[in-house]
């Protein structure tokens, strides 16, 4: 259920989101991550207020929070207006609260889903973003952010190593403090029987302090679809690798619906560099349905043993794996809907059910 409402605030217009659904299929994807649950705790809910000119000079302030089965974000966002032809500023701060189960998570059910370890994420972080006038196919944005992580433990409580005893954070302490540089780029490039696109995140963590991370982090997504007849097939591959100072969730997850399908989040491993490659033909029943068929591989390079206190050979992770299977993708003014069913390399059969692009 939805609703929303829009409230004049003189010439300006302050608009209010709130969006709140029973997400019924959540026991298909994760098991239990908590001990106890209560009813509230299968709620998700969502906040938006909107102001598009807080001082009366075209300034937009954007609040909005977002509370998941087991996470919560929430964001202001503080922009002024510029030329068009100059980057476009965005004054940020965000904190947000989520499980770390894709490097901490213990594989369950043959690796088809992930149990909670123990370990959550509580991040702060406050900076500017720069978004740069779009150039032909290209597209630019760079931020610098000062960042504060904080893992704590299914009670909410601040910790500094995990179940086994072992450090969850770079330095030791019950939290790590960094700035970070980020520059994300893309390219893309689309017509009617195909499209292309790359894109490029670089992370340079900035040692203004001596005790605070040092790190540079590369990922790219590469994605390639073609039109074949009534079919479309999508491929893409998707890599990244980390170097310098590393704390364990920073580790590349590996496994999961966005991941590799068949397998749990984070069930395949976690490390400093990974490789996924993801293969997806579909093809239309009907005008609200369409059939897909998929095969998605993954792998960490041998690179978990590089990770801090080596979560992926604790538990048992595999490093590599490849799963497959076949779905359903529905149509509908409420949304889009996707049913798959995949088998992984321990031929484990899982059925995954998401929803994307949720419109009230």
């Amino acid at each position: 259920m939805g609703a929303q409402k829009s409230i004049h605030a003189g010439k300006a217009k302050i608009d209010v989101n709130v969006d709140l659904s029973h997400k019924l299929c959540s026991s298909l994807m994760l098991p239990s991550l908590r001990g106890s649950q209560s009813p509230l705790s299968f709620i998700i809910g969502s906040l938006c207020i909107k102001h598009p000119n807080l001082f009366g000079g075209s300034e937009k302030l954007d609040v909005s929070w977002d509370k998941g089965l087991y996470d919560s974000n929430a964001l202001i966002a503080y922009r002024r207006p510029r030329p068009e032809w100059l980057s476009q500023q965005s004054f940020v701060i965000q904190h947000s609260v989520s499980p770390e189960i894709g490097v901490h998570g213990t594989p369950t059910d043959n690796f088809s889903q992930s149990g909670s370890g123990g370990v959550n994420l509580s991040q702060f972080s406050v900076g500017l973003d720069l978004t740069e006038p779009a150039n032909s196919n290209w597209s630019s944005t760079t931020s610098i952010r000062f960042k504060h992580v904080r893992p704590l433990n299914d009670e909410g409580r601040s910790i500094s190593r995990d179940l086994d005893g072992l450090p969850v954070t770079c330095s030791g302490n019950p939290h790590d403090s960094m700035v970070v540089l980020k520059q994300e780029s893309q390219y893309a490039k689309a017509n009617e029987d195909s499209f292309f696109r790359i894109r490029f995140q670089i992370e340079q963590g900035i040692p203004l302090l001596s005790k605070w991370i040092i790190f540079n982090k590369l990922k790219f997504v590469a994605s390639k679809g073609v039109k074949l007849g009534p079919a479309f097939l999508l491929t893409s591959l998707t890599g990244g690798s980390i170097v310098g100072d590393m704390a364990p969730y920073q580790a590349f997850a590996i496994g999961g619906l966005s991941s590799v399908r068949g397998y749990g989040e984070g069930a395949i491993g976690a490390g400093r560099s990974c490789l996924v490659a993801n293969n997806e033909l579909t093809f239309p029943l009907n005008k609200r349905m369409d059939g897909a068929i998929f095969l998605d591989g993954g792998t960490d390079l041998g690179s978990g043993r590089h990770v801090p206190g080596n979560p992926s050979l604790r538990q048992g992770k595999p490093g590599s794996g490849i799963g497959l299977g076949y779905g359903l993708r529905f149509k509908s003014q409420f949304g889009h809907f996707q049913i798959d069913y995949a088998i992984n390399a321990f031929h484990q059969k899982t059925v995954y059910f998401g929803i994307s692009n949720l419109t009230s």
